[in-house]
């Protein structure tokens, strides 16, 4: 009798562990299917453009900063606009624009290279490196916004997890959370998120002429 209750004991246990593994794989699947979604939705633009909200914090630091930006994207040109300095990447090269030190610096950018993030990866960094799932619903001012839980698999990565908040009814990005492994927490809210703008045909060129005092700092 003992044996038979150590073998249903066993039963029970392996049917939960089971049951259980099917459950968090579900919460996957639905994790991936919204994340495509978000995918497939973002690449059908002509092109985006961004107001956002950017904070910084670290309670052991004290460090508690916010910063306000915005971008345009088309394809994977963009430009950004974000503490006082604007960079242009017109899909080869790259020009940052520091007007406080009336500097220009040019440098070519390899889109190969997974390491170099833009702004166009920002929305659909999350399709590689991950290991994800469901975490919360929040209301946030009558909006529905459905956050995804990523962990990195790389653990060289300085990320602890990242919370990504999607509108259900939208399905555009919300926001952004990374928390680091060292209490870093940093925030991107997106405040206004414009699609298919009028863009003027110069939009992603760098003009040199705009900049005549500036110091032209060429990397390569």
């Amino acid at each position: 009798m003992n044996n038979l209750n150590k073998k249903m004991k066993k039963y029970y246990l392996f049917t939960a562990a089971l049951l259980f593994s099917l459950s968090i794989q579900a919460q996957d699947k639905k994790a991936k299917d919204l994340l495509n979604q978000v995918t497939a939705l973002v690449k059908g633009y002509d092109n985006i453009v961004i107001d956002f909200k950017y904070s910084l914090n670290n309670a052991k630091e004290n460090i508690n900063q916010d910063s306000k930006g915005n971008v345009i994207m088309k394809g994977n040109q963009f430009v950004l606009n974000f503490m006082g300095v604007t960079k242009i990447f017109d899909g080869k090269k790259s020009y940052t624009i520091v007007p406080e030190d009336e500097e220009v610096t040019i440098s070519t950018v390899n889109e190969k290279d997974n390491s170099a993030i833009t702004p166009s990866k920002m929305l659909t960094f999350f399709n590689s490196g991950y290991k994800f799932s469901m975490d919360i619903v929040q209301d946030v001012k009558g909006r529905k916004i459905q956050y995804i839980k990523l962990v990195p698999l790389n653990s060289k990565d300085q990320r602890k997890e990242i919370l990504l908040g999607i509108d259900i009814q939208t399905k555009h990005i919300y926001n952004l959370i990374e928390m680091g492994k060292k209490g870093t927490k940093t925030t991107l809210t997106v405040n206004s998120f414009k699609t298919n703008q009028p863009l003027s045909k110069n939009q992603f060129i760098f003009a040199q002429s705009k900049y005549p005092n500036y110091y032209i700092n060429k990397l390569d």
